[in-house]
Order: structure tokens, then C-alpha cells, then sequence
């Protein structure tokens, strides 16, 4: 567990140093003084621009990433690639997909959170850069991080025959938690424990990474191709309450158990 904290500590940390070290050569580079740079960043008045978030984004995903690997708190092989898992890869996406209508389904039954991250989100969503950062970067990272370095870590004195749920199930909320917008986290918590799940019987964060792409890619074109997706209920969608339980019926049925069904078969650790 100590180490898990570790790793959170170093995650967040690092975020919040290369978010202000960005807005403060940002300031600088439009003409502002050192001081009044630094003034305006730790006061949380600095305005933010759209590169300037992308920006930040962008460095700090890097940075995560180069101090996990090389720290070797996380470790990448291509050994599972070489066990060709290729049906495994399809149904994570599939899974993926039937994740969304049910889990937006859940979260309209649930008081209404704030979504303190709004605005910066449809920000960063807005810009074709967006992509990038909330697509790329944001999988890949947040796996080598949640699945790579902290569930590995929760699971290192786990009983095999007590099962990996309980550390599974740990992650996933430390990995809601960390999303710091309340708004984002049942979705995100759900989302955990599938890719946790994914983890413990793989080994391997590819799975995940293919999940947590697919998650976001969706986010991503929903918000370009249906203007007001961010605020829309799934009333707007299906037009009555009746059309919504049905698309939430046939996504768990047609889409998530039949994927989760196929994956539980498939998934195995690398030789």
C-alpha cells in the first residue's frame, strides 16, 4: 500500500508542478515579469488558454511517463503482445463501448454532482489537439500509472487463492479520486475496477489502454459530432424514459456481458 501512495503522491505532484511551471513561462513568453508571472499562477488568477492547457497536459503526461519507466515502477514488454491477442484487443473495445449508455444510465439515477472540470474539459475537447492529449497521452499514461505501477503495487502480497477484487477495487477508487472532478467519478470508478479486472488476469496494461482509448474516443467525437452532448441527458438521446431503459437493456445484453463473457474465456497472463 505504502508504495501505491508513493506513486499517487508522484502523480499528482507532478501535475500540479508542470501546470504551473507551464502558465509561468507561458506569462513570461507573452512579455510578463517573473514576479507578476508567479503571482498570478499561485493565486490561481492566471488566465488559461486553450494551448496553454494542451500545453501542460502534453508535459506533464511525458514526464509521468519517462519517471515511471525509468524508476521501473512500471514495467513494458512486448511478451504479451507475442502471445498475439488480438480477439482479447477486439472485445476490450467492444466492452468499452457497452460501458457508456449503462454507466450514463447509473450516473442520472445519482444526485446530481458538480462538474467543477467542465469548462477546461470541453476546452481541451474543442481543440483538434485535444485529441492528443485526452486520447493518447491520457490512456497510455494513466495505465502505465493505475494498472503499470499502483494495482501491481496493491497486488504484491495478494493471496492468489483470496482472488486480486480487493486491490482491484482499491485502484479503482483511488483512480475515481483522482479525476478530482466529482462529476467524473462513478464513471470512472466503474471504469476501474473493468480495467483493473483487465490487468490482474492479462499481466498487461494493453487491454486497458485499448478500453481507456476507445472510452475517450467516444467523449471525444460525441462532443464534436452532437453539440451539447456535455450537458444532454439520456432522455435527449432516445426521446423517452422507455427508449432509454431499452438502450441500456440491449447495450448490457448485446454488447458489455457478451464482450466481458468472451474476454473472461480469452484472457490469460503471457508465458
Amino acid at each position: 500500500m505504502r508504495k501505491a501512495i508513493i506513486y499517487l503522491c508522484v502523480f499528482v505532484a507532478v501535475q500540479i508542478f508542470v501546470i504551473y511551471a507551464v502558465q509561468t513561462v507561458w506569462l513570461m513568453a507573452e512579455g510578463m515579469e517573473v514576479g507578476r508571472a508567479l503571482q498570478l499562477v499561485l493565486s490561481g488568477k492566471a488566465v488559461t488558454s486553450v494551448p496553454m492547457l494542451i500545453a501542460a497536459s502534453a508535459a506533464y503526461s511525458m514526464i509521468l511517463l519517462i519517471v515511471f519507466l525509468k524508476a521501473r515502477w512500471s514495467e513494458v514488454s512486448p511478451n504479451y503482445l507475442r502471445t498475439r491477442p488480438w480477439a482479447v484487443i477486439f472485445w476490450s473495445a467492444v466492452a468499452a463501448m457497452g460501458t457508456i449508455i449503462p454507466s450514463l444510465w447509473l450516473q442520472e439515477q445519482m444526485p446530481a454532482l458538480p462538474d467543477i472540470m467542465k469548462n477546461e474539459f470541453a476546452a481541451i475537447l474543442s481543440s483538434p489537439w485535444g485529441y492528443l492529449t485526452i486520447c493518447i497521452f491520457a490512456p497510455v499514461v494513466e495505465e502505465v500509472i493505475f494498472r503499470g505501477a499502483v494495482l501491481r503495487a496493491l497486488m504484491e502480497r495478494t493471496d492468489e487463492k483470496k482472488g486480486f477484487w480487493v486491490p482491484v477495487l482499491i485502484s479503482a477508487v483511488l483512480f475515481a479520486v483522482v479525476h478530482i472532478n466529482p462529476a467524473q467519478m462513478p464513471h470512472a470508478f466503474l471504469l476501474g475496477i473493468l480495467l483493473g479486472w483487465m490487468y490482474a488476469r492479462t499481466g498487461s496494461i494493453i487491454p486497458g489502454i485499448v478500453v481507456h482509448w476507445v472510452n475517450n474516443t467516444v467523449a471525444y467525437v460525441g462532443f464534436h459530432l452532437l453539440p451539447g452532448s456535455m450537458d444532454a441527458q439520456l432522455t435527449d438521446l432516445f426521446g423517452s424514459p422507455t427508449r432509454v431503459l431499452l438502450a441500456v437493456a440491449l447495450s448490457l445484453v448485446c454488447i458489455l456481458l457478451p464482450a466481458i463473457f468472451q474476454l473472461h474465456l480469452r484472457m490469460k497472463k503471457a508465458s
